[in-house]
């Protein structure tokens, strides 16, 4: 019996080499929707959770392809901060205003600071599988987030243009901002790595194939 081959719904490439990463010990066969040829169909993703934002995507990616697909999405919440303040899949909009890089290190830092001078954070994550009409396969649990991480009140003199929380994030163990640790030093994925491929086995059914 062979194993589906699954197109990853994003047209982020580090996004897909990450996946990849993740999902290399089972072999699963996946691709990016650029490698068969595919263009995404623009989604409004207005959700309120990741999960729906997953979902949505995975719903219209797979009408559009009429083959196996799944997507993925994030929010980002911070310990201490109430439900109304939580930045979500909103992470960029405050206030109904989207905010550039500088205003996003302002507003987390002041966050941080609030709470103080760190806050921890991690980001939820969702992931939504479409293998055909009516058999839709979905997950938002713990075991798929990312690690626990510091916002930092004070930010990292580097920038890099998109990321602008990057300069205020610490590694929580040894307080080191990720600029100056290890590559991926930030959080230990570990524990999400395991809880995407317990999913992918659990949905495609890959432990009756190993």
């Amino acid at each position: 019996m062979s194993r589906p081959v699954l197109v990853y719904g994003t047209g982020n490439p580090a996004k897909l080499e990450h996946m990849r990463r993740m999902l290399a010990p089972i072999n699963m066969n996946f691709i990016g929707a650029k490698e068969i040829g595919a263009a995404l169909p623009d989604v409004d993703e207005s959700g309120s959770t990741p999960l729906e934002n997953a979902r949505i995507k995975a719903l219209a990616y797979y009408e559009a392809l009429k083959r196996p697909v799944f997507a993925c999405d994030s929010g980002l919440y911070i310990e201490g901060l109430p439900d109304s303040e939580q930045p979500g899949v909103h992470v960029r909009m405050v206030g109904g205003k989207r905010l550039t890089d500088d205003e996003m290190i302002a507003h987390y830092s002041s966050i941080a600071g609030r709470l103080g001078g760190k806050a921890i954070a991690r980001y939820k994550n969702a992931v939504c599988l479409v293998m055909g009409d009516g058999e839709v396969y979905e997950h938002f649990g713990a075991d798929i987030a990312s690690g626990a991480f510091y916002i930092a009140d004070t930010p990292h003199p580097k920038r890099v243009e998109g990321f602008p929380l990057d300069c205020l994030s610490q590694n929580i163990q040894t307080g080191t901002y990720y600029y100056d640790g290890a590559q991926n030093d930030l959080t230990d994925e570990s524990a999400q790595t395991n809880g995407f491929q317990a999913f992918f086995r659990r949905a495609i059914g890959l432990e009756k194939l190993l």
